[in-house]
């Protein structure tokens, strides 16, 4: 069987117990430290030195000019698609083959995705995909673009680089400057991954990471918005704090703002883990290059890194026959207590995005049922 093999390279990897999960935080750094001088300082809240200091270290780390920092990556793209000029009733092109989150944060702000289809080696948008979407229904009005299906205004497209593979988003933010359309980033699972020798989160006005428990590097709950514009940076930290006008006593708030800044204690827990993330990159590239010798042997398809990527392997993935062998797989990995994942149900098939408008998603749906997670912690 296949998931033999699969089940004695995990046990080499991460050694034999009970249960080998997905992906699991490590806190091998100054994280205990950090976190005991944050609360000695009673600065554990959303002031504080830490946001700051792990603002300036994703920033600088991505190349990006401004960091903000949020209570968490939805929240994140929420705050990013108001700052692009994302209104109630307007739409949103993305992909159906991502985490909800993707579309949450759309329909948080009164929006409706619009779903076009993925490429085999990315995971991510189809860049073609989006420009044969546009050439049919794009119809640019007033320097902004409308649905020709809907009469909608499209006021962004936000890709998701999958498994931390970067899309092809330099073509992808080609399209969507000749169709006056902002583009936004969700990277929350690409941190340390690059394109073309570019950070991901920085092709578009606004990039979203996540720091959630299960990323390469965690917070515990947290993301962060990375952009060029210092007016954008600095809308975004007003509208997530409130927006509350400064005054050494007085409170005033001057537009609807929201409380999604990090907390202090948070933040300080990132700087830490930030200071690894270097080694684990470097980790994760050895244990893909397991994974991937492993499926060469057995014939077995390996999502590697896309021309041009240097992908950060956050999830490993491979691709089987059809949904009956990855159905098998799931459960002789899982039964074994290895845990192994499918990737996630297409957006169109839940509930809340039934309605949406899409353009057949042909290779999201043959890839909904193929697609498996391995385990892919740093040891």
């Amino acid at each position: 069987m296949i998931s033999d093999g699969f089940i004695r390279l995990v046990g080499r990897i991460y050694g034999v117990g009970d249960f080998v999960p997905l992906h699991r935080p490590v806190f091998g750094g100054s994280e205990r430290e950090d976190l005991t001088a944050c609360i000695e300082s009673n600065f554990v809240s959303s002031v504080g030195e830490k946001v700051t200091e792990m603002e300036n270290k994703v920033a600088e780390f991505t190349g990006a000019r401004f960091g903000v920092a949020v209570v968490n990556g939805t929240n994140g793209l929420q705050v990013a698609l108001r700052l692009v000029g994302v209104e109630r009733g307007n739409e949103v092109i993305t992909q159906a083959l991502t985490f909800v989150a993707t579309c949450n944060a759309i329909a948080y702000l009164g929006a409706k995705p619009l779903f076009v289809d993925v490429e085999r080696q990315t995971l991510g948008m189809s860049p073609d995909a989006l420009r044969k979407f546009l050439k049919e229904f794009g119809d640019i009005r007033g320097g902004a673009c409308y649905n020709r299906a809907t009469g909608r205004r499209i006021g962004a497209c936000q890709p998701m680089h999958t498994f931390g593979h970067p899309t092809r988003i330099d073509d992808i933010a080609t399209i969507c400057d000749e169709w006056h359309i902002p583009l936004v980033e969700d990277s929350a699972e690409s941190l340390g991954s690059f394109y073309k020798g570019q950070h991901t989160g920085t092709f578009g006005r606004v990039g979203v990471f996540s720091f959630n428990g299960n990323k390469i590097i965690t917070t515990g709950g947290g993301g962060m918005i990375v952009t060029d514009d210092e007016a954008l940076a600095k809308q975004a930290k007003h509208i997530t704090t409130t927006a509350k006008v400064p005054h050494p006593y007085e409170f005033t708030h001057d537009e609807l703002g929201y409380n999604f800044r990090m907390p202090n204690l948070n933040a300080a827990l990132g700087c830490a883990q930030m200071a690894q993330l270097p080694r684990f990159l470097e980790v994760k590239r050895k244990i893909s290059a397991q994974y991937e010798s492993l499926c060469n042997e057995l014939a077995v398809e390996f999502v590697r890194e896309p021309e041009g990527a240097q992908s950060n392997y956050w999830l490993n993935a491979i691709v089987l026959n059809d949904k009956v062998a990855r159905d098998r797989f799931l459960k002789e990995t899982n039964d074994a207590g290895v845990m192994t994942r499918p990737i996630w149900r297409l957006m169109i098939d839940l509930p809340m995005y039934a309605d949406c408008q899409h353009d057949g998603l042909r290779v999201s749906r043959w890839l909904e049922e193929r697609v498996v997670n391995l385990p892919s912690s740093v040891p």
